[in-house]
């Protein structure tokens, strides 16, 4: 056995965030670690990386006692975190990150890159990895930035490399390799946890699984001896549907229509409709130009050509300040960055986008205003915060993604843009937020959604529109099946490399 934690708790002031937390991982295992946000996973894990250090329970690494007061300390003793957001330097190149903290020197001092070079090479093709040594990593897609930390990991001899949601920003394809890669460390005998909310996942590269919730482990065991429906059982506390299943409604008006629009060399000739009461998704492989066309939609890049209505009228949308007076909304893939203000409360963020709402001659801020109108629409979407004035950052991931619809919500939007509106969240935080678009819709909005997860979509969308190189291919019906999705999206198409050089 390579690790054992035993009853870890946790808690940053006033909050719990761990009370029990049990979890072992054999060498030549991929453990997985399961659980909604907040419920410890990424504490856990960090107490093992030596970011955190524990307030009780007890640590052994390898049959002995442990307790890692940095994170040096603990990759000195062979346990490496692949970080779902990237550590590395991105000014640097692959051999330099490898060997970050740990150059090869000569007798002087100074650093001997050529050895560097030579030696992330060799490590580069004895794993078959896409990679090359003098690559700078700033033009690393996420899956090659993710391969140079596993490369780091191997090269420093780590015997524990701890993967959190490795999967998330990826593609299909360089989701497969990504698999490939786990199991060759598996392979290897070394042990491997594995974070990720994406349940269909599991079966691909699970040996066993772990689940938390509130703070305390409550299911550990071979995977193939439990059932997806009694895993989210386990993670939600209480029986949910295995799939969401929207039934669909008979359309209204027609409140968005785009015809022939055109931003060279992104979007082509695109056209489409969505009625109010209808979720139309767009279905597309990483590159086929959807959040490119949210983004032209929205105000944020200028077309070349087409037109776009909204309920009937042809408008011109040059930038977002034009979008939103038009009633369009969007949700965009990345909250934490472009959706929210993550250093400000709740409620500035819920009232944003109509600060007349909240003040008084449109100079002075009503904070009783702002404090009701808040409280009724986190009490709409159920929005769960402590009060109107915790900060945004601070909220799990579904909660903060249902702040970023609430605040058009107030705003009055009627079109929305949703571009993968469940990323990052956990199965009960899915349904919630699948549910707020369903009553959306049921209030007469216009949804178009983004997913790459091909289920999602099948779930939830009332027809699905089919992108490839910024076309539409194809429009299918909901209840369609994943390989009449993928015939559109691909047309045979070759798959991209994992970790080849962005433009």
């Amino acid at each position: 056995m390579l690790l054992r934690l035993e009853g870890i708790r946790k808690h940053f002031g006033g909050v719990i965030a761990l009370k029990n937390g049990n979890l072992s991982v054999d060498a030549g295992e991929v453990h997985l670690l399961l659980g909604e946000n907040g419920a410890g996973k990424s504490t856990l894990m960090k107490i093992v990386a030596g970011m955190y250090q524990p307030d009780g329970g007890e640590i052994v690494w390898k049959g002995g006692k442990a307790g890692f007061r940095r994170p040096a300390e603990a990759a000195r003793m062979g346990i490496a975190m692949v970080h779902q957001e990237s550590l590395l330097a991105p000014h640097l190149s692959v051999a330099e990150n490898i060997f970050l903290g740990r150059e090869q020197r000569m007798p002087l001092g100074w650093v001997n890159r050529g050895r560097m070079l030579e030696a992330a090479r060799r490590l580069i093709e004895e794993h078959r990895f896409p990679l090359h040594a003098d690559w700078r990593v700033e033009k690393l897609s996420p899956a090659g930035k993710q391969l140079v930390e596993i490369c780091r990991a191997i090269q420093h001899g780590s015997s524990l490399l701890i993967f959190d949601e490795p999967t998330s920003s990826l593609s299909e394809t360089e989701t497969q390799a990504v698999f490939r890669i786990v199991r060759m460390l598996r392979d290897r005998k070394m042990g491997v946890i594995y974070i990720t909310h994406r349940l269909e996942e599991l079966r691909s590269v699970g040996d066993r699984v772990t689940i938390l919730r509130d703070g305390e482990t409550v299911h550990s065991g071979p995977l193939e001896a439990i059932t997806t429906q009694r895993i989210i059982q386990h993670m939600v506390g209480r029986e949910i549907g295995a799939i969401y299943q929207r039934q669909p409604l008979e359309p209204g008006e027609e409140l968005l229509r785009v015809e022939g629009l055109t931003r060279k060399p992104a979007l082509e000739d695109i056209s489409l409709s969505v009625r109010a009461g209808e979720i139309v998704g767009l279905a597309g492989l990483v590159g086929a130009g959807r959040t490119e066309l949210c983004r032209a939609l929205f105000g944020l890049d200028t077309v070349d050509a087409g037109t776009v209505k909204i309920a009937g009228r042809i408008v011109r949308v040059r930038s977002p300040r034009e979008a939103v007076a038009e009633g369009v909304a969007l949700i965009p893939e990345d909250r934490q960055k472009t959706g929210l203000a993550t250093a400000l409360p709740v409620g500035y963020n819920l009232t944003i986008t109509d600060i007349g709402k909240v003040s008084r001659f449109g100079f002075f801020l009503d904070h009783a205003a702002e404090k009701r109108l808040a409280a009724e629409f986190a009490s709409r979407l159920r929005i769960r915060c402590e009060s109107p004035r915790q900060l945004a950052g601070r909220l799990s991931g579904g909660n903060q993604q249902k702040v970023v619809i609430a605040k058009w919500l107030v705003r009055g939007a009627r079109v929305f843009l949703f571009d993968e509106p469940t990323r990052g969240i956990d199965v009960g935080a899915k349904t919630e937020v699948y549910e707020v678009m369903d009553e959306l819709a049921r209030s007469g909005a216009a949804i178009l959604m983004v997913s790459s997860e091909l289920a999602e979509l099948l779930q939830v969308a009332d027809r699905i529109l089919v992108m490839r190189r910024g076309r539409v291919t194809g429009e299918l019906p909901g209840r369609t099946t994943q390989e009449e999705v993928m015939r559109l999206a691909t047309l045979h198409e070759g798959g991209a490399t994992i970790a080849g050089e962005q433009e």
